[in-house]
C-alpha cells in the first residue's frame, strides 16, 4: 500500500516549506554520497557519543534528520513528507510548520536516546519529524482521504486508515526493539513513535496560543553553540 497523493483543492498556501525541506534532504544527501562515512557519523546522531558530551553534539539531533541510509529510505521519508507536509503546512502556516517540523525530529530523537542510550550505531533520517507530520495531518484531516497504489490500482483510501496501518506496523516493530535491537536490524522504530507522540501533543498545542518564535529562540541559541562545539571537536 504506497500512498501518491491526495486532495490540495482547498489549500491555501504554496507549501515553501515543505518544498524546502525536500530540497533541503535530496541536497544533503548528494553531500552523503561525496562525504562517505565519515560525513554520516560526523553529522547522524550517536546515543552514545551524545551521552558522552551531550552539550557538544546537540547539534547532531537536528543535522541527522537531513541524513538518510539511501535512495529508497530519502525517497520514501520525502513521499511521505509531500503528500501529507502541505496540508499541515497550509493549516499551521510557514514559519510555525517548521517549528513543528523540527521539534517533533527532537522528540524522536530523545524517543530512541532513552531505549537505547548507550548504543554506538548512528540515528539518522526524517522519519520521526515526518511522523510529527502524520499525526498532525490525522488530527486536522480525520475525515482526508489519500490515493492510494494497491497492486496495479489506484484507489481513494481514507487517511485513517492508511497513517493507522502505519501507525501499527511502527507499534509492533518497535515492542519488538525493546527486546531485541538486532531484531530490528538498527532501524529507529523508536524514534518514529517518540516524533508520532510529539506531533499530537504539539498540534493540540499549536493549534491554541502557541509561541514558536520564543521556543526556537532557545533552539537557535543551542544550535549555535553545539556547531561552534562539534565542528571544533571534528577538527
Amino acid at each position: 500500500m504506497l500512498p501518491i497523493g491526495d486532495d490540495n483543492s482547498q489549500r491555501r498556501l504554496f507549501p515553501i516549506v515543505t518544498n524546502g525541506l525536500i530540497a533541503v534532504n535530496i541536497c544533503v544527501f548528494l553531500l552523503e554520497l561525496l562525504g562517505g562515512d565519515n560525513f554520516i557519523y560526523a553529522w547522524s546522531f550517536i546515543p552514545a557519543r551524545f551521552l558522552s558530551d551531550p552539550f557538544g553534539n546537540f547539534i547532531t539531533i537536528f543535522t541527522s534528520m537531513f541524513l538518510h541510509a539511501g535512495w529508497f529510505h530519502l525517497g520514501g521519508n520525502m513521499l511521505y513528507l509531500l503528500i501529507f507536509g502541505d496540508y499541515v503546512e497550509d493549516r499551521f502556516g510557514h514559519f510555525k510548520f517548521l517549528v513543528f517540523y523540527l521539534l517533533s525530529g527532537l522528540a524522536a530523537c530523545f524517543a530512541q536516546f532513552i531505549v537505547g542510550m548507550f548504543s554506538d550505531i548512528p540515528t539518522l533520517g526524517a522519519s520521526g519529524a515526518i511522523a510529527g507530520v502524520l499525526a498532525a495531518y490525522l488530527f486536522l484531516f480525520p475525515r482526508g482521504r489519500v490515493r492510494v497504489l494497491l497492486a496495479a490500482w489506484v484507489v481513494n483510501l481514507p487517511a485513517l486508515l492508511v497513517i493507522g496501518a502505519w501507525i501499527v506496523i511502527q507499534l509492533v516493530s518497535g515492542m519488538g526493539s525493546l527486546s531485541s535491537a538486532s531484531s530490528t536490524g538498527g532501524v529507529a522504530y523508536m524514534a518514529h513513535i517518540g516524533g508520532f507522540l510529539a506531533g499530537l501533543v504539539l498540534t493540540l498545542f499549536f493549534r491554541k496560543k502557541a509561541r514558536p518564535l520564543y521556543y526556537s529562540q532557545i533552539i537557535i541559541d543551542l544550535l549555535s553553540r553545539s556547531l561552534k562545539n562539534h565542528t571544533s571537536f571534528q577538527g
